[in-house]
């Protein structure tokens, strides 16, 4: 019996994305899997029912219609609750899940006997690398960074020279050189600024001057398994804040991303070292949605302090729908391959790759350190 996939609507504030585009629909037709999409999905994303139907997919009207006659559903923003109700045991969802910011959310699932994956739980091992949809989507975040801080920067980015005289470059520090601020770099870089990086992992250094930018080193190694950093000590924040100040300080535009999964966003920008940017700079914060990088920093909002402006975007992948969708689609698609095979539902539960990404299965709480958090907000 050939596996059926859902593509619901996302539902969630400003959410523009979607889980599926359609050339991804007709890549798992042609695996003989039914496709469903709740009519509108695509939207967003500029992409048509008429588009859906031609690579494959029955369009539904009805939204419990949809959620109720299929084996997985799969989206980009975490299930509401009133999304989750509307599934029955049994059922897959996959999709980002955020488990740390909302374990109610992982009691329903829970609950509900539903079988979730998170796609922010993929091992950072080589073979998930075409389903890492954390880096595809922080890429894109970094893009719109760069082009954010442009646009809010009252001033050019390259340096030019006129018949009234040479403007010189601005100059612009990106803290954090993941991907993300990788791509932050280059785009910025492409723009013609002179651009400075610093990140607390010692092996960002050649990336960051392969991008032709300037790397701020500190005698730290923050490196953490995954790529990612740990958290500093308190002595090495003092360091950091020492390094980094003088060059907030005579920056145009800053660029913050740096994030721990599970953790609340290092703090990187006090309030003092704003208040030493020239006025007319900017301060654009990818992690706003985690608690910010910068003391300033209001998630969603974007607000003036001595002249600096600080921008605190949330779901800033969303700002780019297309090609977030196309890429985010592309990390779904491979990863159903690991519970999809030969047309038929068939997780590989022996798959490192599934088996880790799992937060829900058979009524329990299967992910670890979910179930710990769980578990101490109800000992709480």
């Amino acid at each position: 019996m050939s596996a059926k996939v859902a593509v619901p609507t996302e539902v969630s504030l400003d959410e523009r994305r979607v889980a599926l585009v359609p050339a991804a629909v007709a890549k798992l037709v042609a695996r003989g899997v039914e496709v469903t999409v709740e009519g509108g999905a695509g939207i967003g994303s500029y992409f048509t029912d008429g588009e859906y139907e031609q690579a494959g997919a029955r369009i539904v009207a009805a939204t419990a219609e949809l959620w109720r006659d299929t084996d997985v559903v799969v989206k980009v923003q975490p299930p509401l609750a009133a999304e989750i109700d509307l599934m029955r045991a049994g059922q897959i969802i996959v999709g980002f899940m955020e488990p740390s910011r909302d374990p109610d959310r992982v009691v329903r699932l829970r609950d509900g006997g539903v079988t979730a994956f998170a796609m922010e739980l993929l091992p950072r091992i080589t073979r998930a690398q075409s389903m890492d949809a954390l880096t595809s989507q922080a890429s894109v975040a970094g893009y719109r960074a760069a082009l954010m801080a442009a646009l809010g920067l009252g001033r050019f980015f390259p340096m030019l020279t006129t018949p009234a005289g040479t403007i010189r470059p601005a100059k612009v520090l990106v803290l954090g050189a993941g991907v993300a601020g990788l791509q932050a770099i280059a785009t910025a870089r492409r723009l013609g600024a002179m651009v400075e990086a610093y990140d607390v992992r010692p092996a960002a250094k050649e990336q960051v001057e392969s991008l032709g930018a300037r790397f701020l080193s500190l005698d730290v190694d923050a490196s953490a398994a995954g790529g990612y950093a740990r958290e500093l000590s308190a002595e090495e924040r003092e360091r950091q804040s020492a390094l980094i100040a003088d060059h907030v300080a005579g920056s145009d535009a800053v660029i913050t991303t740096a994030a721990i999964p599970g953790r609340r966003a290092p703090l990187l920008l006090t309030e003092e070292m704003v208040g030493r940017m020239r006025p007319g700079s900017v301060v654009v914060d990818l992690a706003a949605e985690s608690g910010g990088n910068c003391a300033l920093t209001r998630p969603g909002e974007t607000i003036e302090r001595g002249g600096v402006t600080v921008y605190g975007p949330v779901n800033v992948p969303s700002l780019l729908p297309v090609n977030a969708s196309e890429t985010y689609a592309r990390n779904i698609s491979d990863f159903l391959g690991l519970l999809i095979g030969d047309g038929e539902l068939a997780p590989r539960w022996d798959d490192e790759i599934v088996a880790e990404s799992c937060l829900t299965r058979d009524g329990a709480i299967v992910h670890a350190a979910t179930r710990a958090l769980v578990e101490e907000g109800s000992d709480a």
